[in-house]
């Protein structure tokens, strides 16, 4: 991975309790040593290879099994699930390994995760929704909405003290770019310009309620004029705010009547439940004095409703593999899911068809990052394989994806009506010499299992 992450949305404060540069003084007073790796996972028996359907080679689907269990026999990652769900049948439904280090609790089938930006396909969904009744045009602009913005600035350079220079933006945003993440807003994944510095100094994803936040966001300049680039933003936590503003509801209620419990998605939220705790999955981080893997001692990870306090549509919420698995094949069924439709099914493929400009590149998935992700193109909220050669996967044209900052990541491919999901939590780059591809590995084997 080229680029070197040290914070994601909802979980700015770990920067500060479990940073690389101060992780090992925090973990030697919060943390015991851990067990080795390996005997982490001696008692963690594989879960029997699933039937395959006709589509798939029996021996293809327990390759993949066996290779997702293989990165936890070799100490990658500690546990972690998979499912592959093809013609609305599961081909695979693989666990392996633990979810709490001390206790050696396995992963379950209702084990829970924090999905992080595999909120923003949640957020976009409830956005098309409001859009599909009239609620907003996609050439809106932004301040229509939020007039906080109307007198955002634009980076322009940088003065020798390091100061931005700054210069008034040409015209808002629309919601279109908004949803693309081409309207210019930072994030803070990296600390490279005055903007995304800015974000990680005010711990703006740190806010205590959405409006503190937009009020941070409308001082921090745009890293370009709207429309020029893409950049990977805060740009769903507004849409967050503006999902309220619409609706009148607080994100979480939206999600909950208009989403959730369509879907039957029981387990999804933006927190735990106290009776459910037991169920949430540990995090982990890297430990250079263990050098191990070792669950993350800070309150940002803790998901309980105390310790929550805005709601991020960018990256905050927990969910399950059952409830990923409704809200996916909502989508692959184009928006409906057991007799009942959330979006049209134009809607689904509005969203999942690159609309960037040409020559525009991304380069984030959603877990990782590089220079550029040659290949793949953006929608509305979702990562877009766009050619599938030049981006060297084995997904086909036309699939869409996305995944979350502790490693969780998906795809959906209508070409071949299947999906996969898979659930791990661990923050990959506290750990940059471990080269450790799960979305990688478990393409190829998918693909490679497929009978045409």
């Amino acid at each position: 991975m080229k680029q070197t992450l040290k914070s994601h949305v909802a979980i700015a404060g770990i920067i500060a309790a479990f940073s690389l540069a101060g992780c090992v003084g925090t973990l030697e007073t919060e943390t015991p040593a851990p067990a080795q790796p390996e005997a982490a996972v001696v008692d963690a028996a594989p879960e029997p290879v699933a039937e395959p359907v006709a589509a798939f080679s029996e021996d293809g689907i327990a390759a993949l099994e066996a290779r997702m269990s293989q990165f936890v026999l070799d100490g990658e990652v500690y546990g972690l699930a998979t499912r592959l769900v093809h013609d609305g049948e599961i081909v695979s439904d693989h666990r392996f390994g633990i979810k709490a280090l001390e206790a050696q609790t396995p992963i379950a089938e209702d084990t829970i995760y924090r999905i992080y930006s595999m909120t923003k396909p949640v957020t976009g969904v409830a956005m098309m929704m409001l859009w599909e009744e009239g609620a907003f045009a996609l050439d809106d602009p932004i301040t229509k909405f939020i007039p906080e913005f109307e007198g955002l600035q634009v980076l322009n350079g940088v003065n020798e003290d390091g100061s931005a220079i700054v210069v008034p933006m040409e015209r808002a945003p629309t919601m279109q770019e908004l949803m693309s993440h081409t309207a210019g807003f930072a994030y803070g994944l990296t600390t490279a310009d005055p903007a995304n510095a800015a974000f990680n100094d005010q711990d703006v994803l740190a806010s205590p309620d959405l409006p503190t936040f937009i009020g941070k966001v409308a001082d921090i300049p745009l890293v370009h004029q709207p429309g020029e680039a893409w950049a990977y933003s805060a740009a769903v936590d507004i849409q967050g705010h503006i999902i309220e503003q619409i609706s009148g509801q607080t994100l979480g209620a939206f999600f909950e009547e208009r989403i959730f419990t369509p879907l039957g998605m029981a387990d999804t939220g933006f927190y735990v439940p106290d009776a459910d705790y037991d169920r949430l999955s540990e995090v982990y981080g890297f430990s250079p004095e263990h050098e191990a893997w070792v669950p993350v001692p800070s309150p940002d990870v803790a998901y309980t409703k105390s310790t929550i306090a805005m709601e991020s549509g960018g990256g905050g919420l927990v969910s399950t593999m059952d409830d990923y698995t409704s809200f996916a094949a909502m989508l692959l069924n184009g928006g409906e899911l057991n007799g009942t439709r959330l979006l049209k099914e134009d809607t689904v493929d509005l969203m999942t068809t690159n609309l960037l400009a040409d020559g525009m590149k991304i380069a984030f998935d959603g877990t990782s990052g590089s220079d550029v992700l040659e290949g793949h193109g953006f929608g509305l909220n979702f990562g877009v394989i766009v050619d599938a050669d030049v981006a060297e996967t084995s997904v086909p044209n036309g699939s869409y994806y996305w995944g979350g900052a502790a490693g969780t990541w998906f795809w959906i491919d209508p070409t071949n009506d299947l999906f996969f999901i898979g659930m791990v939590q661990y923050f990959a780059w506290t750990n940059p010499g471990q080269e450790t591809d799960l979305r990688g590995a478990s393409s190829e084997l998918v693909y490679e299992a497929l009978n045409n």
